[in-house]
């Protein structure tokens, strides 16, 4: 079951009650990391933070404006500075997209850019801080400023790219079409034996 079709697993088992459907690896390990993860307060409380921030600063094209023109004037500023390199497929504009338990890597890719959009996301925050519409809006902006700024949300959302990188190179690999059992099996021990390393550290 791939999921390309939306409700084929309902019209299979409506024709056929007895179907079973198997989910390929790569959607095994993705929602046997989602549920593992949700057992821990702090990654559930870290992912918890990183929802209502996307929620916040993505919930209006105004917000979402300004978060591309402060992307846009930072790199310009690292241009001048000559920090970054200019090119075909360089410096693509990032977005922030919401994970979703099921979608291979979204969650990696929600860490990766909110790392990489850190200041401009804390720069619409403490805008809506100061300028928001109404007191509920400013009072969840600067609470949202004050968790993400803090030591354990850093340390969490570093330690999360680190972990989500390992097994996202361990979904895409599973994803591939002549992927069997016994090379799969070798990905994951390989995969675990570098979950182990940062596990010492």
């Amino acid at each position: 079951m791939q999921g390309e079709i939306n409700g084929l697993k309902t019209l299979i088992l409506k024709d056929n009650p007895s179907a079973y459907c198997i989910h390929c690896f790569a959607h095994q390990l993705q929602l046997t990391l989602v549920a593992v993860a949700k057992k821990y307060y702090d990654v559930d409380k870290f992912f918890d933070i990183v929802a209502n921030v996307l929620n916040i600063v993505g919930s209006s094209f105004k917000r979402r404006n300004m978060l591309r023109e402060d992307q846009a004037k930072k790199l310009e500023e690292l241009q001048v500075l000559g920090e970054v390199h200019t090119g075909s497929g360089l410096n693509q504009e990032l977005g922030l997209q919401r994970s979703g338990d099921t979608r291979w890597g979204s969650h990696f890719k929600t860490v990766r850019n909110f790392i990489a959009l850190f200041s401009s996301i804390i720069n619409v925050l403490e805008f809506l801080a100061s300028e928001g519409v109404n007191y509920l809006e400013r009072s969840v902006a600067k609470s949202l400023v004050n968790d993400i700024r803090s030591f354990e949300f850093v340390h969490m959302i570093f330690l999360m790219l680190k972990l989500l990188a390992i097994t996202n190179d361990l979904n895409i690999a599973l994803q591939r079409k002549d992927q069997d059992i016994v090379n799969a099996m070798k990905l994951v021990g390989f995969a675990k034996r570098q979950l182990q390393v940062i596990e010492r550290i």
